[in-house]
């Protein structure tokens, strides 16, 4: 990993990793790296942040430069989910309900989507 920032667990006991400006990994419940999002979907990152995975298994991950959060699903292109209204979009969550749960470092908040 080339300067690991932000962590969260995945489906089947893997979990998912984003690198200072760099990419987003996903690992296997064995550690064994399984892809790297700007491989498989061809989406450059600013400098991913916040990364989090939804109860379907798409992996969310706050872009702190470009101040948007993206969620990238196990087939299909990459969505934009929150393009406006984040300053510097930090750590995140998902809930069970559908909630998106951003912090936002610059606004000394926590924004939360459905």
């Amino acid at each position: 990993l080339q300067g690991p920032r932000y962590i969260s667990p995945a489906p089947r006991g893997g979990f998912v990793v984003s690198e200072e400006c760099g990419d987003v990994k996903v690992f296997m419940s064995s550690h064994k790296l399984l892809s790297s999002l700007s491989s498989k979907y061809g989406h450059q990152f600013g400098n991913p942040a916040g990364v989090c995975v939804d109860t379907d298994g798409s992996i969310l991950v706050a872009d702190e430069q470009r101040r948007t959060v993206h969620l990238f699903p196990e087939h299909g292109a990459p969505i934009c989910l929150v393009s406006t209204g984040l300053q510097r979009p930090a750590g995140m969550a998902c809930s069970s309900s559908g909630h998106l749960f951003v912090a936002d470092t610059v606004e000394n908040c926590v924004k939360v989507f459905k």
